[in-house]
């Protein structure tokens, strides 16, 4: 599940404000941010606001939407290996395998706006070296910080009225069937 359309995929991160304003107003990740770790996108929204405590959580106080270039979210896709061993590989070479990659997969529960599992799962990726190096701006087509949105949205949860709730509009996100085998789909 993503908003996306023929221009960007959108996903989300949760940072502290100095990295979260230096990305926003530069366009690109840099001032504190780390480039030497792995860092987590998420392409669903309500996954990104269960992570982050609707943005009250220390050091994820400012969510960002980040407008990925479509190419460049597809060739993370491609690239990425699960960190579950569903290839039923010897324990010691998943070990190495996950050791070593630089686009890691994840499937974890979606959740409600009260952060209450469902039964789907959503995927959050986890990039270094080379896969992160994009977001210095040649992968990234925008970055938004969408806090006060989410300052707004966690009101109308905190008083159980999901009636005013806005969340944007996800749909399946289309992957070629090679992609799709390789996200264990």
């Amino acid at each position: 599940m993503a908003q996306s359309c023929q221009d960007y995929v959108i996903v989300y991160q949760a940072y502290r404000p100095s990295i979260g304003n230096f990305a926003a107003k530069q366009q690109y990740f840099g001032g504190d941010f780390s480039y030497s770790r792995m860092s987590w996108i998420k392409p669903n929204f309500l996954w990104m606001m269960y992570r982050s405590g609707w943005g009250t959580k220390e050091g994820q106080e400012t969510t960002l939407a980040i407008f990925l270039k479509p190419e460049y979210f597809e060739y993370l896709l491609q690239n990425a290996f699960p960190s579950t061993n569903v290839f039923g590989l010897a324990q010691q070479e998943w070990k190495e395998k996950i050791a070593t990659t630089d686009v890691r997969l994840q499937w974890d529960p979606d959740h409600n706006p009260y952060g209450e599992k469902l039964d789907r799962k959503a995927i959050q990726l986890g990039l270094r070296n080379n896969y992160l190096a994009p977001f210095k701006g040649d992968g990234i087509f925008r970055i938004e910080d969408i806090s006060p949105f989410v300052a707004e949205q966690r009101k109308f949860v905190e008083a159980g009225d999901l009636t005013k709730l806005l969340t944007p509009k996800e749909r399946v996100f289309s992957v070629s069937k090679e992609i799709q085998n390789n996200l264990c789909m």
